[in-house]
């Protein structure tokens, strides 16, 4: 196996650039740049110098880990130098020209760790939402399903067990009518009981997906209402075209913001208003599907313009009046959220409100599993879906039952990585980074 390595900090310029070498070869990284190897797991002040000519390219901690005592589980060494980009290169260039070394395949070293046995795919998919996560929410999303998760699959594979045995049993005294009636009647609700609770797992969980892809707030109203506006202050950066042409915004346009900690989508759309220019009329069209996608859709409404004309539906509209600078401040209290994107007022109001509604949308209890991952889910699904056939058959047919149980432990092993074709495994690992 090769030994390889990478930059497991980022490219970019910083006080300190990690270097990750891991592989059977990982400790001839000392003799290779002149160094002796610290104690095992004790970081030491090193000096590494080019092969051959001697000359000092930095001066660093190094740490080392011995197998199987490393993420990996293989001799593994890092490299804590100095963040340049000459540094990097020139420690980088000196690994390339050792034999046996390569450089990483993104998610190479996760990978390994879950080969030698240091992760189950649970642990793998979680690591991968805590790298990719943007907002506080889904990166405790990643940790709690990962923990939860895995207590509940292995409760599950537990009842299975004995689910097994208790069948296997029974097919030994199969020619004993009086045991099968008494045993075979709980026997089958103890299976039906396991297929509800995968089931359940199994659901779409909105919270979790909401979590995941962000909290959509659509914002409606009338061309000039202050959409564009609005949506600009809020972003903190003019990411839409504002004019006092009525009609600009032709499409929906989408930015992502972190609102308490939890991804909200804002999208700013054409005003609603009847028109014959076809190129508005599909802006209009794309707004209406924008609004029926949206968790809450903000009715925007100027203080300067007549009342408006639209009625709240429910808890999922929420009327915002614009334009505040325009009118005097003693006839705004009348109204609920007042803003105004030129000055600011209102802001941070309508903020918390966003995210309030977002942390109430994304509420997950404690314990409960919300999958994000496809590949979960099935392997959830097709359990459940063994059970299912498992229970039909009665007990003049154990030996079908018993297949059928088999065959939903076969599909909860392959949920933590027990057992899966190497194409999925690909799937899962290309999301990471090159250095984890």
């Amino acid at each position: 196996m090769d030994t390889i390595y990478a930059l497991s900090t980022g490219p970019s310029v910083a006080g300190i650039a990690v270097i990750r070498i891991s592989g059977p070869e990982a400790m001839d990284v000392a003799s290779l740049f002149g160094f002796v190897m610290p104690k095992p797991r004790q970081a030491a002040l090193r000096q590494l110098c080019e092969p051959g000519s001697g000359e000092q390219l930095d001066e660093g901690l190094v740490i080392a880990f011995r197998a199987p005592h490393s993420f990996t589980g293989e001799d593994l060494v890092e490299l804590h130098v100095h963040g340049s980009r000459a540094v990097v290169r020139s420690v980088v260039q000196v690994l390339s020209g050792r034999p046996g070394f390569r450089p990483a395949d993104p998610g190479e070293f996760t990978r390994r760790a879950f080969l030698n046995g240091k992760m189950d795919l649970l642990d793998v998919e979680a690591l991968g939402d805590v790298l990719q996560a943007e907002t506080r929410a889904q990166a405790r999303l990643a940790e709690s399903n990962r923990h939860w998760l895995r207590e509940r699959v292995a409760s599950w594979r537990d009842t299975l067990v004995e689910l097994r045995g208790l069948t296997e049993a029974l097919i030994d005294f199969a020619d004993e009518d009086d045991v099968l009636q008494t045993f075979d009647s709980n026997l089958q609700q103890s299976i039906l009981d396991l297929t509800q609770s995968l089931s359940d797992a199994a659901a779409p969980a909105p919270a979790a997906e909401i979590i995941r892809d962000g909290y959509r707030v659509a914002l409606l109203g009338a061309p000039n209402a202050g959409k564009s506006s609005l949506l600009n202050a809020l972003a903190r950066r003019d990411v839409a075209i504002t004019s006092e042409i009525a009609g600009t915004t032709r499409d929906v346009l989408e930015v992502n913001l972190d609102l308490g900690g939890f991804a909200v989508v804002m999208m700013d759309t054409a005003g609603l208003r009847e028109t014959d220019d076809q190129l508005e009329q599909e802006g209009i069209s794309r707004t209406r599907r924008a609004a029926d996608s949206a968790d809450l859709r903000l009715w925007l409404q100027p203080l300067d313009a007549p009342a408006p004309e639209h009625e709240l539906r429910d808890g999922s509209e929420l009327l915002v009046m614009t334009k505040a600078d325009l009118i005097d401040s003693s006839a705004k209290q009348i109204y609920g959220l007042v803003v105004s994107a030129k000055t600011g007022a209102g802001l941070d109001s309508l903020i918390t409100e966003l995210a309030e509604r977002a942390r109430e949308a994304a509420w997950i209890r404690q314990g409960e599993v919300a999958l994000v991952h496809e590949r979960q889910r099935r392997a959830l699904l097709e359990a459940s879906e063994a059970l299912r056939e498992a229970v039909g058959f009665g007990a003049d047919a154990l030996e079908m039952r018993a297949e059928g149980l088999r065959r939903a432990s076969l599909a909860l092993d392959r949920l933590v990585g027990r057992i899966e074709p190497d194409h999925v495994l690909d799937v899962v690992f290309k999301r990471f980074c090159i250095g984890k």
